[in-house]
């Protein structure tokens, strides 16, 4: 069980390696504005914005590997809980598609890990 939970902390990694690269390096490119539904002027304004935002997520996809790495639970639950809430708060505040590309994964991570622990 605790290789599934593993597979998914990964993968929940993986998710914030990509939202790093979409928000610090391709931002303003056209797929970085089509993941977001930019326009063109919008991105140029909002490109620091966006790399700190990137910058964010690689600490959380950072913690995670950590986790996976040393093999400790806590700090695979701590950032999937992390993850979790910065998903519903994009949820609500940004986008409802971040509910189902943050919080449903890391949700479902967080479950299995705990259940293997």
């Amino acid at each position: 069980m605790m290789i599934v939970a593993n597979v998914l902390v990964a993968l929940v990694a993986l998710i914030h390696v990509y939202i790093l690269v979409l928000e610090m390096f391709l931002w303003t490119t056209p797929r970085g504005r089509a993941a977001f539904g930019l326009t063109p002027e919008f991105a140029a304004q909002t490109r620091t914005l966006a790399a700190n935002q990137g910058l964010y997520n690689g600490f959380l996809a950072a913690g995670l590997i950590w986790g996976l790495i040393a093999d400790l639970t806590s700090a695979k639950i701590f950032f999937l809980v992390c993850v979790a809430v910065a998903g519903l708060y994009g949820a609500a505040t940004a986008s409802k598609r971040i509910l189902y590309v943050q919080t449903v994964p890391a949700a479902l991570a967080l479950i299995v890990v705990l259940i293997a622990a």
